[in-house]
Protein backbone atom coordinates (compact mmCIF):
# COMPACT_ATOMS: atom_id res chain seq x y z
CA UNK A 1 0.00 0.00 0.00
CA UNK A 2 1.39 3.21 -1.03
CA UNK A 3 0.30 6.35 0.97
CA UNK A 4 -1.15 8.92 -1.22
CA UNK A 5 -2.15 11.64 1.74
CA UNK A 6 -2.06 11.35 5.67
CA UNK A 7 -5.76 12.53 6.88
CA UNK A 8 -4.59 12.55 10.46
CA UNK A 9 -2.92 10.25 12.93
CA UNK A 10 -5.45 7.35 11.92
CA UNK A 11 -6.46 7.87 8.47
CA UNK A 12 -4.75 7.88 4.97
CA UNK A 13 -5.41 7.71 1.65
CA UNK A 14 -3.47 5.26 -0.09
CA UNK A 15 -3.49 3.07 -3.43
CA UNK A 16 -3.48 -0.43 -3.05
CA UNK A 17 -1.40 -3.18 -5.49
CA UNK A 18 -4.23 -2.95 -7.95
CA UNK A 19 -3.88 0.73 -8.36
CA UNK A 20 -7.49 1.66 -6.66
CA UNK A 21 -7.49 4.27 -4.04
CA UNK A 22 -8.40 2.73 -0.90
CA UNK A 23 -9.06 4.37 2.94
CA UNK A 24 -6.64 2.84 5.64
CA UNK A 25 -7.38 3.52 9.38
CA UNK A 26 -5.93 2.31 12.32
CA UNK A 27 -4.09 3.51 15.38
CA UNK A 28 -1.02 5.71 14.45
CA UNK A 29 -0.98 4.59 10.85
CA UNK A 30 -0.17 8.12 10.15
CA UNK A 31 2.18 9.05 12.29
CA UNK A 32 5.37 9.91 10.23
CA UNK A 33 4.31 8.53 7.17
CA UNK A 34 4.76 10.68 4.03
CA UNK A 35 3.34 10.92 0.29
CA UNK A 36 4.35 7.91 -1.57
CA UNK A 37 5.58 5.86 1.53
CA UNK A 38 4.89 2.13 1.43
CA UNK A 39 2.62 1.71 4.60
CA UNK A 40 3.52 -0.72 7.43
CA UNK A 41 0.84 -3.81 6.93
CA UNK A 42 0.89 -4.47 10.24
CA UNK A 43 -0.65 -0.81 11.47
CA UNK A 44 -3.12 -1.27 8.83
CA UNK A 45 -7.03 -1.92 11.25
CA UNK A 46 -9.49 -1.48 7.77
CA UNK A 47 -9.64 -1.17 4.53
CA UNK A 48 -12.43 1.00 2.68
CA UNK A 49 -12.85 0.61 -0.88
CA UNK A 50 -15.03 3.67 -2.48
CA UNK A 51 -18.10 2.19 -4.18
CA UNK A 52 -20.32 3.62 -7.07
CA UNK A 53 -17.82 6.32 -7.98
CA UNK A 54 -17.64 7.88 -4.30
CA UNK A 55 -14.83 10.00 -4.03
CA UNK A 56 -12.59 8.12 -1.76
CA UNK A 57 -10.41 11.96 -0.35
CA UNK A 58 -14.09 13.18 0.38
CA UNK A 59 -15.10 10.07 2.50
CA UNK A 60 -11.62 9.50 3.97
CA UNK A 61 -11.92 13.26 5.18
CA UNK A 62 -15.11 12.17 6.51
CA UNK A 63 -13.54 9.96 8.81
CA UNK A 64 -11.26 11.88 10.27
CA UNK A 65 -14.27 13.18 12.37
CA UNK A 66 -15.15 9.91 13.63
CA UNK A 67 -12.77 8.43 16.61
CA UNK A 68 -11.52 4.83 15.95
CA UNK A 69 -13.06 3.80 19.02
CA UNK A 70 -16.52 4.82 17.42
CA UNK A 71 -15.65 3.34 13.96
CA UNK A 72 -14.83 0.12 15.47
CA UNK A 73 -18.03 -0.25 17.83
CA UNK A 74 -20.05 0.64 14.38
CA UNK A 75 -18.49 -1.90 12.36
CA UNK A 76 -18.73 -4.88 15.02
CA UNK A 77 -22.19 -4.05 15.35
CA UNK A 78 -23.46 -3.62 12.00
CA UNK A 79 -22.02 -7.31 11.56
CA UNK A 80 -23.99 -8.73 14.98
CA UNK A 81 -26.88 -6.70 13.67
CA UNK A 82 -26.69 -8.63 10.83
CA UNK A 83 -26.48 -5.84 8.24
CA UNK A 84 -22.57 -6.50 7.15
CA UNK A 85 -20.05 -8.65 7.57
CA UNK A 86 -17.58 -7.98 10.68
CA UNK A 87 -14.70 -6.73 8.43
CA UNK A 88 -17.01 -4.82 6.18
CA UNK A 89 -15.22 -2.57 3.33
CA UNK A 90 -18.18 -0.54 2.46
CA UNK A 91 -17.11 2.77 3.62
CA UNK A 92 -20.06 4.73 3.08
CA UNK A 93 -22.65 3.18 5.26
CA UNK A 94 -20.12 2.90 8.12
CA UNK A 95 -19.18 6.05 7.86
CA UNK A 96 -22.41 7.57 8.15
CA UNK A 97 -23.89 5.61 10.99
CA UNK A 98 -20.27 6.01 12.86
CA UNK A 99 -20.83 10.08 12.36
CA UNK A 100 -24.06 9.78 13.51
CA UNK A 101 -23.36 7.74 16.35
CA UNK A 102 -20.72 10.06 17.44
CA UNK A 103 -22.89 13.21 17.50
CA UNK A 104 -25.70 11.20 18.95
CA UNK A 105 -23.24 10.27 21.84
CA UNK A 106 -22.09 13.68 22.06
CA UNK A 107 -25.12 14.89 22.59
CA UNK A 108 -26.14 12.34 25.31
CA UNK A 109 -23.30 13.21 27.32
CA UNK A 110 -25.11 17.19 27.43
CA UNK A 111 -28.32 15.66 28.23
CA UNK A 112 -29.77 16.76 24.57
CA UNK A 113 -32.96 14.75 23.69
CA UNK A 114 -33.74 14.57 20.24
CA UNK A 115 -37.45 13.28 18.32
CA UNK A 116 -37.45 12.99 14.99
CA UNK A 117 -39.90 14.12 13.28
CA UNK A 118 -40.18 11.30 10.75
CA UNK A 119 -40.25 8.43 12.89
CA UNK A 120 -44.25 7.43 11.72
CA UNK A 121 -43.38 7.37 8.39
CA UNK A 122 -39.76 5.72 8.63
CA UNK A 123 -41.47 3.08 10.25
CA UNK A 124 -44.17 2.64 8.08
CA UNK A 125 -41.96 3.06 4.52
CA UNK A 126 -39.52 1.36 5.71
CA UNK A 127 -40.20 -1.61 8.03
CA UNK A 128 -37.13 -3.77 7.11
CA UNK A 129 -34.69 -1.28 8.18
CA UNK A 130 -36.49 0.21 11.04
CA UNK A 131 -36.34 -3.51 12.06
CA UNK A 132 -32.25 -3.43 11.43
CA UNK A 133 -32.02 -0.06 12.57
CA UNK A 134 -33.48 -1.25 16.04
CA UNK A 135 -31.04 -4.04 16.33
CA UNK A 136 -28.15 -2.05 15.00
CA UNK A 137 -29.18 0.06 17.71
CA UNK A 138 -29.16 -2.54 20.46
CA UNK A 139 -25.63 -3.81 19.06
CA UNK A 140 -24.03 0.08 19.52
CA UNK A 141 -25.79 0.09 22.61
CA UNK A 142 -23.40 -2.90 24.00
CA UNK A 143 -19.98 -1.19 22.97
CA UNK A 144 -20.73 2.69 23.71
CA UNK A 145 -21.36 4.87 26.82
CA UNK A 146 -23.57 6.62 27.45
CA UNK A 147 -26.08 4.59 25.79
CA UNK A 148 -27.58 5.94 23.04
CA UNK A 149 -31.93 6.26 22.96
CA UNK A 150 -34.37 4.34 21.46
CA UNK A 151 -35.53 7.09 19.02
CA UNK A 152 -32.14 6.99 17.30
CA UNK A 153 -33.36 3.76 15.66
CA UNK A 154 -35.63 6.68 13.24
CA UNK A 155 -32.39 7.84 12.58
CA UNK A 156 -30.29 5.15 11.72
CA UNK A 157 -33.20 3.72 9.46
CA UNK A 158 -32.67 6.72 7.56
CA UNK A 159 -28.74 5.76 6.88
CA UNK A 160 -29.80 2.52 5.85
CA UNK A 161 -32.66 3.17 3.34
CA UNK A 162 -29.91 6.19 1.74
CA UNK A 163 -26.97 3.40 1.66
CA UNK A 164 -28.55 2.36 -1.47
CA UNK A 165 -28.14 5.78 -3.06
CA UNK A 166 -25.46 6.65 -5.19
CA UNK A 167 -24.89 10.29 -4.12
CA UNK A 168 -25.04 8.87 -0.39
CA UNK A 169 -26.75 12.62 0.67
CA UNK A 170 -28.78 11.93 3.37
CA UNK A 171 -31.41 14.96 2.51
CA UNK A 172 -32.25 12.94 -0.64
CA UNK A 173 -33.87 10.39 1.58
CA UNK A 174 -35.23 12.35 3.39
CA UNK A 175 -36.97 14.45 0.17
CA UNK A 176 -38.06 10.78 -1.17
CA UNK A 177 -39.65 10.33 2.21
CA UNK A 178 -41.58 13.22 1.89
CA UNK A 179 -42.53 12.75 -1.99
CA UNK A 180 -43.75 9.04 -1.48
CA UNK A 181 -46.07 10.39 1.60
CA UNK A 182 -47.34 12.72 -0.99
CA UNK A 183 -47.58 9.82 -4.12
CA UNK A 184 -49.93 7.60 -1.43
CA UNK A 185 -52.11 11.21 -0.31
CA UNK A 186 -53.01 11.40 -3.94
CA UNK A 187 -53.75 8.10 -4.51
CA UNK A 188 -55.86 7.88 -1.70
CA UNK A 189 -57.83 11.34 -2.44
CA UNK A 190 -57.95 10.39 -6.06
CA UNK A 191 -59.31 7.12 -5.46
CA UNK A 192 -61.70 8.46 -1.70
CA UNK A 193 -59.91 5.55 -0.22
CA UNK A 194 -57.45 5.06 2.77
CA UNK A 195 -54.21 3.18 1.32
CA UNK A 196 -52.95 1.11 3.93
CA UNK A 197 -49.37 1.08 3.86
CA UNK A 198 -49.08 -2.09 5.53
CA UNK A 199 -50.83 -3.76 2.61
CA UNK A 200 -48.91 -6.13 0.09
CA UNK A 201 -49.99 -4.24 -2.70
CA UNK A 202 -48.64 -0.68 -1.02
CA UNK A 203 -45.94 -2.24 -0.46
CA UNK A 204 -45.11 -3.24 -3.43
CA UNK A 205 -45.84 0.16 -5.10
CA UNK A 206 -43.42 1.64 -2.27
CA UNK A 207 -40.53 -0.52 -3.14
CA UNK A 208 -41.40 0.75 -6.63
CA UNK A 209 -40.96 3.90 -6.12
CA UNK A 210 -38.18 3.47 -4.18
CA UNK A 211 -36.06 2.07 -6.90
CA UNK A 212 -37.30 4.51 -8.77
CA UNK A 213 -35.73 7.07 -6.97
CA UNK A 214 -32.31 4.70 -7.34
CA UNK A 215 -32.91 4.68 -11.16
CA UNK A 216 -33.50 8.79 -11.34
CA UNK A 217 -30.18 8.92 -8.96
CA UNK A 218 -28.22 6.82 -11.15
CA UNK A 219 -29.89 8.58 -14.59
CA UNK A 220 -30.95 5.14 -15.76
CA UNK A 221 -34.28 5.57 -16.09
CA UNK A 222 -36.11 2.88 -18.04
CA UNK A 223 -36.64 5.34 -21.30
CA UNK A 224 -36.58 5.54 -24.71
CA UNK A 225 -39.31 4.80 -26.86
CA UNK A 226 -42.41 3.88 -25.52
CA UNK A 227 -42.19 0.00 -24.93
CA UNK A 228 -45.06 -2.54 -25.77
CA UNK A 229 -45.55 -3.54 -22.35
CA UNK A 230 -45.89 0.38 -21.25
CA UNK A 231 -48.35 0.73 -24.07
CA UNK A 232 -50.61 -2.06 -22.93
CA UNK A 233 -50.46 -1.12 -19.58
CA UNK A 234 -51.57 2.51 -20.20
CA UNK A 235 -54.75 1.39 -22.69
CA UNK A 236 -55.83 -0.94 -20.35
CA UNK A 237 -55.91 2.02 -17.06
CA UNK A 238 -56.75 4.98 -18.16
CA UNK A 239 -57.36 5.86 -15.11
CA UNK A 240 -54.37 4.85 -13.02
CA UNK A 241 -52.21 6.39 -15.84
CA UNK A 242 -53.84 9.97 -15.15
CA UNK A 243 -52.64 9.50 -11.44
CA UNK A 244 -49.57 8.34 -12.53
CA UNK A 245 -49.24 11.38 -14.36
CA UNK A 246 -49.95 13.27 -11.65
CA UNK A 247 -47.25 11.54 -9.17
CA UNK A 248 -44.99 12.15 -12.05
CA UNK A 249 -45.61 15.84 -11.86
CA UNK A 250 -44.64 15.58 -8.24
CA UNK A 251 -41.32 13.99 -8.90
CA UNK A 252 -40.85 16.36 -11.59
CA UNK A 253 -41.43 19.63 -9.02
CA UNK A 254 -39.68 18.06 -5.92
CA UNK A 255 -36.60 15.88 -7.30
CA UNK A 256 -35.98 18.39 -10.98
CA UNK A 257 -36.63 15.16 -12.99
CA UNK A 258 -39.23 14.41 -15.89
CA UNK A 259 -40.12 10.67 -15.39
CA UNK A 260 -40.21 8.80 -18.74
CA UNK A 261 -43.27 7.12 -20.37
CA UNK A 262 -42.04 3.53 -19.66
CA UNK A 263 -41.68 4.90 -15.62
CA UNK A 264 -45.30 6.54 -15.78
CA UNK A 265 -46.78 3.14 -17.24
CA UNK A 266 -45.41 1.27 -14.84
CA UNK A 267 -46.27 3.21 -12.04
CA UNK A 268 -49.98 3.46 -13.18
CA UNK A 269 -49.30 -0.55 -13.37
CA UNK A 270 -48.77 -0.24 -9.17
CA UNK A 271 -51.84 1.79 -8.60
CA UNK A 272 -54.22 0.21 -10.77
CA UNK A 273 -53.12 -2.87 -8.30
CA UNK A 274 -53.24 -0.54 -5.08
CA UNK A 275 -56.32 0.53 -5.33
CA UNK A 276 -58.29 -2.76 -7.57
CA UNK A 277 -56.93 -5.49 -5.29
CA UNK A 278 -58.57 -6.38 -1.95
CA UNK A 279 -55.52 -6.16 0.07
CA UNK A 280 -54.35 -2.86 -1.50
CA UNK A 281 -56.86 -0.26 0.21
CA UNK A 282 -59.65 0.31 2.97
CA UNK A 283 -62.47 2.19 2.39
Amino acid sequence: MEALRVLNNNVVLARDGKGQEVILTGRGIGFNTRQGQTIDPTLIVRVFVPEDGRDPDHLAQALTFVGEEILRAVVIALGEAGIEGRESTRPTLAIAVADHVANALERAKQGIAVEYPLRAEVQALYPTEYAQAQRLLVAVNEHVDPKLEPSEATALALHLVNAGFASGDLSFTYTMTGVIQQMLAVVGEQYGLDVSQESMTAARFITHVRYLFVRIQQHRQLKGHESTIGKGIRLHYPEATGTAQRLATIVELRLGQQLSEDEVSYLALHVARMTTEGDGAVA
